[in-house]
């Protein structure tokens, strides 16, 4: 039995055979407790599977959940606080809830029965699917068929109550013990393939968590599978007792866990209400302030929203502004890796690993751990980084000064989310471009780089000059010529430097190793197709222009009081220490490197660089590590050929020097124009060496023409 909260004149709730909004029909009235302590009475509903669906806006809470006694406690500790909110409190609630309407982090009700709808017809495709192979390819009698069933559950945002506009469905098929993974991914799939309303879909079967990604009616799907150790799965299946996870394999286990961790989670709050409205405004920050990403090394919706329920744990009857604020003063304080557990970890005693420092020694280096609250409990942040941990840490501090700010009416809640000037921020960035030459194989390329983006992060933190490595993970359109009219994504990462001075430092093996990963994983995963390249170019800041529309970079620049755009100050004289850097190449990699400066090199490691003519300011360089493709028929191509009136007219942004390390057993040559000065070379390995706190430069050798060379 649930309670329905008007906020509108429609009526319905929650029906269990889905977990999603379903239309309800009468049953009783109850009496019910309003925000202001009133006793009134409101209609409880019962499941109409039959109804017609009803367009509304209103919010759905058990029975049960309606009081809450304030003994009780949730979490690994009591509350910090038991106080009730202020009117101040509801006043600033009222507000945030306005502005997070109008930035549509509210489903319009057209939407809500869309996704409704839409799930209804996949329900019924996965049972007639589970059908079909059980009668034709498992020899089952028809009439057995009929009665194994199969169901479709709902997880993430779409469950937890907070999905927005244009949001994506986590969605899980649950089928008999008798249908493998290998049927879902090939009966399955193919069926999916073959339907007008499906696109964009494509079945990524070796990823840790197995999936079909796909787009049902222009809504955003992401399908997981498990099969349970049981003959039927009928309407009434529940996931949340351990004991459903007997003698299943790991990959079902895990495609399980995110229904069981999405309905711990709500039954770990005290008020779903005003958790669902904080974690909406939560996941808006994060997602402006470029901290929503697991795969790069960020937060994931299931992290923040473990966050959020932890904060509510401790503010138990706080109002969502409230809770907002909290939630920065919370975790800007926490003591890192101290680990964020919802409650006592359980022991399901079936044999599977659960996160434990004490035990697993790859948990002890773990930065910061959250941990799931259904068993078997796992860290849902293992992808974090140094540099992703100092970029969030650094993001909570400034979210408690501007919500404290706030809550006293100094602020309004529009400079809680405009976007972090991150393109003023760094005088050095990296650009990762990702292009192929269809948009379907350009689809399959961009997961598999971006899934390879966090290794670069990591190889780069160890180097002992770089102080943080902040990517952006929004996936951008570049405008440079030589990426129009081909499908392609661009992540950037600023680069924050050690103080120092004449220091060069080598990137070229971190590009190299990076570049051999993305390009072995797509050859062992056999998803290479020809056109697919990754580059990896230097950009310094006064040169974005080339690479981003100016509409892009005023949205990251910072705002006046006023909300309007402000322009970057002149460069002070006081920054002529921290000079932009060039990106130098070694017309030999054979010979030892020179590191001018206090920082040794290893000779092994880093190419040699060749003096040149100074100038007055650095250009934007660009390096371009790349291949056109692992294939052994295909040459290497090498771009090295840049006119010496660039380096003069102090507008070398553009040039490029393409990646030639060759995959073990790959006959690589040179191609284009040849260095004369190295006519031995085979194949040319691209060198980057960078120079912080440096004036000079470096130059290259002579082509047939005239032209300068960096090899």
């Amino acid at each position: 039995m649930f309670v329905v909260k008007f906020r509108g004149t429609a009526l319905f709730t929650q029906c269990k055979v889905f977990c999603l909004p379903f239309p309800v029909l009468l049953a009783s009235f109850i009496p019910f407790s309003d925000k202001c302590g009133h006793e009134t009475s409101l209609p409880a509903f019962q499941c109409g599977v039959g109804s017609p669906v009803v367009a509304c806006d209103l919010s759905v809470t058990p029975v049960n959940e309606i009081k809450m006694e304030s003994s009780k406690t949730l979490g690994m500790t009591s509350a910090i606080s038991l106080a009730g909110p202020k009117p101040s409190d509801l006043l600033q609630t009222r507000k945030l809830e306005e502005y997070l309407r109008e930035a549509q982090m509210f489903e319009t009700d057209e939407e809500m029965n869309h996704r409704f709808e839409v799930l209804g017809k996949l329900n019924d495709l996965v049972r007639s699917w589970i059908r079909d192979v059980s009668v034709n390819h498992k020899n089952m009698p028809p009439q057995i068929a009929d009665t194994v069933g199969g169901k479709i559950f709902t997880f993430g945002s779409y469950r937890l109550g907070v999905a927005g506009q244009g949001a994506d469905i986590d969605a899980l098929c649950v089928a008999p013990r008798h249908i493998d993974r290998s049927d879902y991914f090939s009966s399955f799939s193919e069926l999916l393939k073959e339907l007008s309303e499906v696109t964009e879909m494509r079945a990524v079967e070796d990823a840790y968590v197995p999936l079909i990604k796909m787009k049902y009616e222009g809504i955003e799907i992401d399908l997981l599978f498990a099969r349970l150790a049981l003959k039927e799965i009928n309407d009434d299946v529940e996931l949340q007792e351990d004991s459903i996870l007997k003698n299943l394999d790991e990959k079902c286990v895990r495609s399980l866990n995110g229904c069981r961790v999405t309905d711990e989670i709500l039954r770990q709050v005290p008020n779903r209400e005003s958790f669902r409205l904080a974690l909406r405004a939560i996941k808006l920050w994060a997602k402006r302030h470029g901290v929503y990403s697991n795969v790069l090394g960020y937060l994931g919706g299931v992290s923040w929203a473990m966050l959020v329920a932890r904060t509510c744990q401790l503010y138990p009857n706080a109002t969502a502004s409230t809770l907002v604020e909290k939630f920065f003063l919370v975790f800007s304080k926490w003591s890192w890796p101290a680990p964020v557990y919802l409650k006592q970890p359980s022991d399901g005693k079936l044999g599977f690993k659960v996160w434990d420092p004490r035990v697993n020694v790859q948990d002890r280096f773990h930065l910061m751990p959250i941990i799931t609250p259904a068993y078997p409990q796992q860290n849902s942040t293992f992808n974090t980084t140094q540099s992703t941990k100092a970029v969030m840490v650094e993001e909570f501090m400034m979210g408690l000064q501007i919500t404290e700010d706030i809550m006293l009416g100094k602020a309004t809640w529009d400079k809680l989310f405009q976007p972090p000037s991150f393109f003023t921020k760094y005088k050095h960035y990296l650009v990762i471009l990702a292009s192929a030459s269809t948009p379907e194989d350009h689809l399959e390329w961009y997961g598999l780089v971006e899934s390879k983006i966090r290794h670069l992060i990591q190889t780069l933190e160890h180097n002992p000059i770089i102080k943080t490595v902040h990517i952006n993970p929004q996936a951008f359109s570049c405008c440079h010529e030589e990426y129009k009219g081909r499908p392609h994504s661009a992540w950037f990462l600023g680069v924050d430097f050690k103080t120092c001075e004449n220091v060069n430092i080598d990137l070229t093996n971190d590009i190299n190793t990076f570049v051999e990963i993305v390009y072995k994983q797509s050859t062992y995963n056999k998803g290479y197709r020809d056109g697919m390249q990754v580059d990896c170019k230097y950009v310094k800041r006064k040169h974005l222009g080339n690479y981003l529309s100016r509409e892009v970079l005023d949205k990251y620049r910072p705002k006046s009081e006023d909300g309007q755009t402000r322009l970057p100050s002149k460069k002070r004289k006081s920054d002529a220490s921290q000079a932009d850097f060039p990106l130098r190449e070694s017309p030999d990699f054979n010979k030892k490197a020179r590191v001018d400066g206090s920082v040794p090199a290893k000779a092994d490691d880093m190419p040699a660089q060749i003096p040149t003519r100074k100038r007055k300011s650095d250009g934007g360089q660009t390096v371009s590590p790349s291949r056109e493709s692992p294939d052994s028929n295909k040459k290497v191509k090498v771009e090295g050929a840049v006119p010496a009136t660039s380096v003069l007219n102090d507008d070398d942004s553009n040039m490029s020097i393409d990646e030639a390390y060759p995959i073990p057993g790959l006959n690589t040559e040179m191609n284009g124009t040849q260095c004369a000065c190295a006519p031995h070379h085979h194949y040319v390995r691209q060198s980057a060496i960078v120079s912080v706190g440096c004036d000079s430069h470096s130059g290259g050798c002579k082509g047939d023409g005239g032209e300068t060379i960096v090899c």
